[in-house]
């Protein structure tokens, strides 16, 4: 008996294919797909959140300081003339941010091995390039998932069944997060 369903797939395309829906689930919080491929997905991100779960708190936060360009009231930066050049005026800012601890390091970087990078891109023409942004999902997965599941033993995902797909009858489902 296998240890996992092989989805009629060659090992690279079914490995590619569970990334890319693990990853939708994480960005959207729920997919419809074959309810084989879903337990495979629900195999893999249980792991997951758990290991966030058990990180979530894991950090120091440290004030560093941070050079900022001035800017004016039409939003551009500040220039002034130095020896005939102009140069951007700069001011120092304390800025806090959160510092890993290399528990909470090695949860980040496994899931970031396993999770596809998602690039928002907005329906619209207009200021595409501008409003396009990257989604950081294991800082979804800390910020979002794990403080939702931390009194939660495990079930993080459900299956609802929706009937069979026309032309293969393969069982359709919704893999969604509690």
């Amino acid at each position: 008996m296998a240890m996992y369903r092989k989805l009629g797939k060659k090992t690279k395309l079914r490995k590619a294919l569970l990334r890319n829906q693990v990853t939708q689930l994480v960005f959207k919080g729920k997919i419809i797909t074959t309810e084989a491929r879903a337990k495979e997905v629900q195999k893999i991100i249980e792991p997951m959140i758990t290991m966030a779960v058990k990180e979530k708190d894991n950090f120091d936060t440290v004030t560093v300081q941070v050079k900022q360009a001035q800017k004016a009231k039409d939003g551009k930066r500040v220039k002034e003339e130095k020896d005939g050049k102009k140069v951007t005026v700069y001011d120092t800012v304390d800025k806090e941010i959160k510092k890993d601890q290399p528990s909470r390091l090695h949860a980040r970087r496994q899931m970031i091995k396993f999770l596809y990078p998602v690039v928002e891109v907005p329906a619209d023409g207009k200021n595409r390039k501008k409003t396009t942004k990257k989604i950081d999902l294991t800082a979804k997965m800390f910020d979002e998932y794990a403080p939702k599941y931390v009194n939660r033993k495990g079930g993080y995902t459900r299956i609802i069944k929706l009937g069979q797909r026309k032309g293969d009858a393969a069982m359709m489902v919704v893999l969604e997060m509690v």
